[in-house]
């Protein structure tokens, strides 16, 4: 129960910080502590990746399935759009509540799984999906879901983890998903990195989570009557896909100039990226 006494960004400290503690090993805690507390105003890259996908945010359905802590359901409701976030977790819900009242935002709250959603046949322009598959019990009846909710012609984006990801993006650890799971998740816990301890019930070993090979997932999105996009293989060929370290951008230029930069990213694709972010585009009109 909330203390009434306490500001809303009180509360919100309070009903997010138990579902932290397990990462407090991260060297930059404090400022992905902050990022949770407010993440809402770190959606410019998820609400631009919308617009080149969907052209202007206002008005659009969107679904936020797996809606965590709510930050883009609330940016994307501030940004004009009619958004309804479906969250499996009550304790998350109630913090996506705290954080549309943050806004004096009427956001409808679904407490359900992504496997059975109580929503009508293809009521969404949009449906967003971003750290959620690798979680699910059924991910094949997660993406029957979005189809079915999903107007002809729309829209979803997710992400999904490489089952050869190199740096592993829940764990941050080099080479575990590479060795076969029972000696990763006993790597995992001599490093103290397990979820042991931590708010999450329901929180999945290595073992039980869900990643993926490229291509057996596109083939799955096909047979489910999507056609796939990988956005940042797109970004790439657009040459709007920023690289921080300047080597790799040297590495580049000079693969493009010898005509190779697809190839290299593709190769880099299947062997070694941590996550795939795809647009699937439900097939009709």
């Amino acid at each position: 129960m909330s203390d009434p006494s306490q500001t809303i960004d009180e509360q919100l400290a309070a009903a997010i910080d138990p579902w932290l503690q397990h990462m407090t090993w991260r060297r930059d805690f404090s400022a992905w502590r902050e990022r949770r507390l407010h993440q809402e105003r770190y959606q410019t890259e998820r609400l631009a990746q919308v617009r080149r996908v969907m052209g202007e945010v206002q008005s659009l359905r969107i679904l936020d399935l797996g809606a965590g802590m709510g930050g883009f359901a609330v940016a994307a409701s501030l940004a004009g759009a009619r958004v309804t976030a479906c969250e499996y977790n009550p304790d998350y819900c109630r913090i996506i509540r705290l954080r549309a009242a943050r806004y004096q935002l009427s956001l409808p709250i679904i407490n359900a799984a992504g496997e059975a959603l109580p929503l009508p046949h293809a009521a969404f322009d949009l449906a967003v999906a971003w750290d959620v598959l690798e979680h699910v019990n059924d991910p094949v009846a997660v993406l029957r879901e979005l189809a079915r909710v999903l107007r002809p012609g729309g829209h979803a984006l997710i992400t999904a983890i490489n089952r050869r990801a190199w740096i592993d993006p829940h764990y941050h650890m080099r080479g575990i998903n590479w060795l076969p799971r029972p000696l990763a998740e006993l790597v995992i816990e001599l490093r103290g990195r397990t979820k042991r301890g931590a708010a999450f019930r329901d929180m999945q070993r290595l073992s039980e989570m869900h990643y993926f090979h490229y291509h057996d997932l596109v083939r799955l999105c096909n047979q489910l009557g999507f056609t796939v996009t990988d956005l940042r293989e797109q970004a790439l060929l657009a040459g709007q896909l920023p690289s921080r370290k300047p080597l790799r951008r040297a590495m580049r230029r000079v693969l493009r100039r010898i005509g190779l930069e697809q190839t290299a990213y593709r190769w880099q694709r299947r062997f070694y990226a941590g996550m795939f972010e795809l647009d699937l585009r439900k097939e009709g009109v």
